[in-house]
């Protein structure tokens, strides 16, 4: 991210989004408006003061509710750029008119309550998607006490107990501030379930053999249970380090968990939490009782998919990820010509496969840079403009947005380099003023005619 931020060829344009989109490849317009930090980030030095002065806390989105933040605050540790941002739906001043705490304390005077947001136009020739993907809410699986129960957590909750720089300071504690002797991690939250998602996530497996590792490194005599599914270990030494975690010792129990309850039925599970799974392999209901539950949850679409789809003119998958041009042949590409994807928002995929992602969507965009022109496809439509009526039905159809309606002219015309010759205009003109090249009447009359004979 430094690296981002310091090469020459590249703006950097946090707390921004795209609102929107306009034009087609080699010729974009995209609108960005930067939100107000409150923070002018030429002048702040990154010292940290405004954020110790601060009496107003929130819950902090980065800590996935595990712990507090500040109304002004760093997003995370080594953001890019490290400037704070001043969160109005916190912040004293805002709510009240009052405080200003940060703005007494701040040495070198960064502190702006008169920021607005700015409306930035840029005209860019391609365009790559990463928005990333959300995790599951499990709270909607009541059977699992997620939300009810104060130790039953989600994987990326762990990651951020387990992290130096977290809430807990890198220690794996339960709510009374003890270490957890005994650990159950619930694999497929969310994921390969007909009620959810029938979709598997890829990288739940993975990710919770590494929590038992991650465990047993801080908490050595820690019984550790995973409760899985299937085992799926697909990438480079992923099978290695799956056989790794067996011989540490860890449980792996076929079966996925029913419930979790805190009704003990025996003295051993007084004062747990009881995970209650059918064992696939002995065939026998169980009954474990553990001091922390971890759910692996699933990757899903961001909540906003939908109206970044409508933004870019994308399609979307029926499990709400962004469709590709093709899964197999070309899958960074679009429908769209100039605009690609790459990462989570494409489908689920772990890091490995990310970078592999977005390292070809960059060598596509680079490969149009350096040969200066598009190639755009032949079998496109085109309007007779002597006999369009201006009814402006094509205008309505086209899935593209390859047609508009000149106003002066009162007839449609349709932009090549968009139009992808579905034909869906060539078939809905009413007057026969749309041509589809190469598929005209007299063409493919000419065609059954060679046939027949």
């Amino acid at each position: 991210m430094a690296s981002v931020r310091s090469h020459k060829k590249i703006e950097l344009m946090t707390y921004s989004e795209v609102i929107d989109v306009s034009g087609y490849v080699g010729n974009f317009k995209v609108a960005v408006k930067q939100k107000p930090r409150y923070v002018d980030a030429d002048k702040c030095t990154g010292c940290g003061t405004c954020q110790e002065k601060c009496p107003m806390k929130a819950d902090n989105a980065f800590d996935a509710g595990l712990g507090k933040r500040k109304a002004i605050y760093t997003p995370f540790p080594q953001a890019v750029p490290n400037v704070p941002v001043i969160d109005p739906a916190v912040c004293a001043f805002f709510l009240k008119g009052k405080c200003r705490a940060c703005e007494k304390f701040c040495e070198a005077k960064a502190i702006d309550f008169n920021q607005k947001e700015k409306i930035m136009e840029l005209d860019v020739g391609n365009i790559i998607i990463t928005t990333g993907f959300d995790s599951f809410d499990p709270s909607v699986m009541v059977q699992f006490g997620y939300g009810q129960y104060d130790n039953v957590i989600t994987g990326i909750q762990f990651e951020r107990m387990n992290n130096s720089s977290g809430p807990t300071d890198g220690k794996i504690v339960l709510k009374d501030g003890s270490a957890p002797q005994s650990l159950a991690i619930l694999h497929c939250i969310g994921s390969r379930d007909k009620n959810y998602h029938k979709y598997c996530s890829r990288v739940c497996c993975m990710y919770s053999l590494k929590f038992a590792h991650l465990l047993l490194e801080k908490v050595p005599d820690a019984t550790v249970y995973q409760l899985y599914i299937d085992m799926r270990c697909a990438g480079s030494g992923y099978e290695e380090f799956y056989e790794r975690i067996q011989e540490d010792g860890v449980n792996f129990i076929r079966g996925k968990a029913g419930e979790i309850t805190d009704m003990a039925e025996t003295p051993e599970e007084q004062g747990k939490l009881v995970v209650i799974v059918e064992d696939t392999l002995v065939r026998r209901k169980r009954r474990l009782p553990v001091d922390m539950v971890v759910l692996s949850t699933a990757l899903e679409p961001r909540a906003d998919a939908e109206s970044v789809a409508r933004l870019f003119s994308l399609s979307r998958k029926a499990d709400g990820f962004f469709l590709e041009k093709h899964p197999k042949l070309d899958p960074v590409a679009t429908t769209i010509d100039g605009i690609f994807i790459a990462g989570c928002c494409q489908s689920p995929k772990d890091i490995p496969d990310t970078v592999a992602q977005a390292s070809a969507a960059a060598a596509r965009v680079l490969s149009m840079i350096s040969k200066g022109s598009v190639q755009i496809e032949s079998a496109t439509a085109v309007v007779d403009e002597e006999r369009c009526s201006g009814c402006k039905i094509c205008n309505d159809l086209c899935s593209y947005n390859a047609i508009t309606f000149d106003e002066e002219k009162q007839v449609s015309h349709i932009n090549e380099a968009l139009c992808k010759g579905c034909g869906t205009c060539v078939a809905a003109c009413p007057s026969g003023a749309i041509i589809g090249r190469h598929f005209t009447t007299e063409q493919i009359m000419s065609e059954i005619e060679g046939v027949l004979v």
